[in-house]
C-alpha cells in the first residue's frame, strides 16, 4: 500500500485480556455458528466444526457499493466491516445504501442488516432492515477508518445497532421489529449526540452488551465527552446502564496533564537525552471505539477504555457479573524495547538521538505504552485460563503495536511485538491453548514519518519487511509462523480469467482483523494479495483461493458457518468459499 496510507493504518495496537477460571479442552460451538464479533462471547474466533476445503467460490454479494469510491482510485479501503454472522442455513451481513459524499462525511450513508439463506447452491436474500444508526463523527480527522456497524444473533432474534445508542430487536424469520431498546431517550425520539460505538456482544444467557458515547458535536475530539456507558439488556428486556467513569477505578482524571509525544522537528527524537515529554489534559475516561465487550464463562465482563484525548492512557477493565468493578489494569509504561532495542542503534539512520536511554519510546523518552487507538477494532479476548489478551498500538516499533497479556486478576503478564488491529483467535488443544494472530512487519519509518529522521530502512536490516500468520504459546513465545511469499498482484477479469503482475517483492499484508480457527486447528485468513488462506497447524499451507483483486483492503474479519463454509470479505463484497 502507499506509504502515507500505511502509516495511518498501522498506528493502532492490539490488546488482549483473559479472565475467569481455566477450562481446558475444546469449547462447544454455539448452535448459531458465528453469532457475533470474534465468533463467541469470549471472542476466541473458534468453531468446533471442520471447515470445508477452499475449492470454490460458492457465492458473493455486494455489501458496500461505495468501495470503489472509498479506495480513492487505488488507495486503501479504510472501512471496518461487520463479520458475516451465521446461523444454521442463514447468513446475516451489514450492507450500505444511501450516498457516499466523502471519506469523513459518513452520515450520508445508510446501514442495513440483511439476511441471506442458502437455497440449493444459491445464497438468496430473505429480508433487509434499514437502521437509523450513524457512526461517531470524525471530528478533526482523528478517525481515519470508518467505524464498524455490528449486529449480533441470539436465540430467534437479531440485535441491530440504532441511532442515539439504541438497539433494534428483530425477528430472524422476517426481519420485523419486536422492539427498540432506547436507554438514552424516551418514546420514539433519539439522542442525536449519543452513539453506539462497539459491536454488540451476547452471552450464553442471551444478555446483550455494548458501549455508548455522548459527545459535544461541535468538537467531538478535543472537547470532553458529555458521558459514556456500558449497556446491558437482559432477555426479558430489562435495561441497565453504567457510566464508564464508575467502571474504571483509578483512571486518570480528565484535567490531569498527560504525557503526549514530542513534535517531529526534523531531528532525531527525543529532542535531548533528558527531555521531558509535553503534556495535555487527558480528558474523561470512556470506551474505546470499535472494541466489543467480552464475557467470560463466569459472567466477568471485560472492556477496553481510554482517556478521551490522550491514547497512551488506556485501561483493561474487568467487571463482576453484577457490573461492579472487579479490576482495572493500565496499558501505560509497559515496554522497554524502544531505542537501541527494536530500533537501530542511537545515532544511526532510524535510531534515536545519541545518548538516549536504551529501551525508551523516542516519542516520549519514557517506557513504551500500549495505546488505545479508536481506528482499531481490537477487542479483548478471554483465554481458557481466564487471562485477557488485547492488541494495542505503538508507533515506535515500525508501527506494529504490541499484544498485551493480563492475568485473570489484572496483573500484566507480558507482551508480543505485534498488536495492530487484531482480535486474536484461541485454539485449545492437548490440555493447553495457543494464540493466533497476524504479524505484519511493515516497511515504514522506524518511529516517525519524517524520512530524513526515520527512513524506511527495514529491507536493509536483519529484520526485513515480511508478513506472517503467527501462533503463540500462552506465554507468548512463537510456536510456528506461516509467511506469505506471494509477490504477484492479480485481478479476476470479466471472463473469469486471472491476470497477474509480479510487483510485490516483499509480499502482502494480512488484511484481517480477526482470523477463524476450526476444530482441526486450521486457520483461515485473508490477505491483501486477494487470496483467502487455509493454514494447517505447524504453519504449512493447506490451500488458498483467489477472490477478485489484490487490494489495499480494509482489515476485515473472517468467519465460519456451522456447515463449514468460510466467509471472507474483499472490496466491499462478501464471499462464501467451500467445496
Amino acid at each position: 500500500m502507499r506509504s502515507t496510507h500505511r502509516h495511518t493504518r498501522v498506528r493502532i495496537m492490539l490488546f488482549v485480556i483473559v479472565v475467569g477460571s481455566m477450562t481446558l479442552g475444546i469449547t462447544t460451538a454455539s448452535s448459531q455458528g458465528w453469532p457475533q464479533w470474534g465468533g463467541n462471547q469470549k471472542h476466541t474466533g473458534y468453531v468446533n466444526i471442520a471447515a470445508q476445503n477452499l475449492n470454490n467460490i460458492l457465492a458473493n454479494v455486494v455489501s458496500d457499493p461505495f468501495a470503489s469510491q472509498e479506495t480513492g482510485g487505488g488507495g486503501g479501503l479504510a472501512v471496518h466491516y461487520q463479520a458475516a454472522l451465521t446461523d444454521s442455513n442463514s447468513v446475516y451481513m451489514a450492507a450500505k445504501t444511501g450516498q457516499y459524499t466523502g471519506p469523513f462525511t459518513w452520515e450520508t450513508q445508510i446501514w442495513n442488516e440483511r439476511k441471506f439463506s442458502w437455497v440449493g447452491n444459491n445464497l438468496v436474500q430473505q429480508w433487509n432492515f434499514e437502521s437509523d444508526w450513524k457512526p461517531v463523527p470524525n471530528g478533526d480527522g482523528a478517525l481515519f477508518f470508518e467505524p464498524v456497524f455490528h449486529a449480533a444473533l441470539s436465540g430467534n432474534f437479531v440485535y441491530v445497532p440504532g441511532a442515539g445508542g439504541s438497539v433494534f430487536k428483530l425477528r430472524k424469520s422476517d426481519g420485523s421489529v419486536v422492539t427498540r431498546f432506547n436507554p438514552f431517550s424516551s418514546g420514539a425520539s433519539v439522542s442525536k449526540n449519543t452513539f453506539l460505538v462497539s459491536p454488540i456482544s451476547v452471552d450464553a444467557q442471551g444478555n446483550i452488551y455494548y458501549t455508548a458515547l455522548r459527545l459535544r458535536i461541535n468538537d467531538p475530539v478535543f472537547n470532553d465527552p458529555v458521558n459514556s456507558w456500558l449497556v446491558k439488556i437482559t432477555p426479558d428486556g430489562t435495561t441497565r446502564i453504567e457510566q464508564f467513569t464508575d467502571l474504571v477505578p483509578g483512571a486518570t482524571g480528565k484535567n490531569v496533564p498527560c504525557e503526549v509525544g514530542f513534535p517531529d522537528n526534523g531531528e532525531p527524537l527525543p529532542p535531548a537525552p533528558d527531555a521531558v515529554a509535553p503534556t495535555f489534559p487527558c480528558g474523561t475516561v470512556r470506551p474505546a471505539i470499535n472494541a466489543a465487550p467480552a464475557i467470560g464463562s463466569d459472567g466477568t465482563v471485560v472492556l477496553v477504555a481510554r482517556n478521551h484525548v490522550v491514547s497512551r492512557f488506556g485501561y483493561i477493565v474487568a467487571l463482576n457479573p453484577d457490573l461492579t468493578p472487579k479490576w482495572a489494569a493500565s496499558t501505560r509504561n509497559l515496554f522497554n524495547d524502544g531505542c537501541n532495542v527494536t530500533l537501530p542503534a542511537n545515532g544511526t539512520p532510524g535510531g534515536c538521538r545519541v545518548g538516549t536511554t536504551t529501551g525508551v519510546d523516542p516519542e516520549t523518552n519514557t517506557r513504551g505504552s500500549g495505546r488505545i487507538n479508536d481506528n482499531s477494532t481490537s477487542s479483548p479476548v478471554i483465554a481458557p485460563d481466564g487471562s485477557v489478551i488485547y492488541g494495542s498500538q505503538t508507533r515506535y516499533n515500525y508501527a506494529q503495536g504490541h499484544l498485551l497479556h493480563y492475568s485473570s486478576t489484572g496483573q500484566f503478564l507480558g507482551y508480543y511485538n505485534f498488536g495492530w488491529d487484531i482480535t486474536p483467535a484461541i485454539y485449545e488443544h492437548n490440555g493447553t491453548y495457543s494464540i493466533i494472530l497476524k504479524e505484519n512487519r511493515y516497511n515504514v519509518g522506524t518511529y516517525c514519518r519524517l524520512p530524513q529522521v526515520c527512513p524506511a530502512i527495514r529491507n536493509s536490516t536483519s529484520d526485513p519487511e515480511a508478513y506472517f500468520i503467527t501462533q503463540l504459546s500462552p506465554n507468548l513465545t512463537v510456536e510456528w509462523q506461516y509467511k506469505n511469499t506471494n509477490t504477484q498482484s492479480c485481478k479476476r477479469n470479466p471472463d473469469n480469467s486471472i491476470t497477474c503482475v509480479n510487483d510485490k517483492p516483499f509480499s502482502f499484508e494480512w488484511c484481517v482483523n480477526g482470523v477463524a480457527v476450526d476444530a482441526n486447528g486450521v486457520v483461515y485468513a485473508n490477505s491483501e494479495d486477494g487470496n483467502t488462506y487455509a493454514i494447517n497447524q505447524g504453519g504449512t499451507l493447506k490451500k488458498k483461493t483467489f477472490l477478485k483483486i489484490s487490494l489495499l483492503s480494509a482489515y476485515t474479519p473472517t468467519s465460519l458457518g456451522g456447515d463449514g463454509k468460510i466467509y471472507v470479505q474483499q472490496n466491499g463484497e462478501l464471499f462464501a468459499v467451500g467445496q
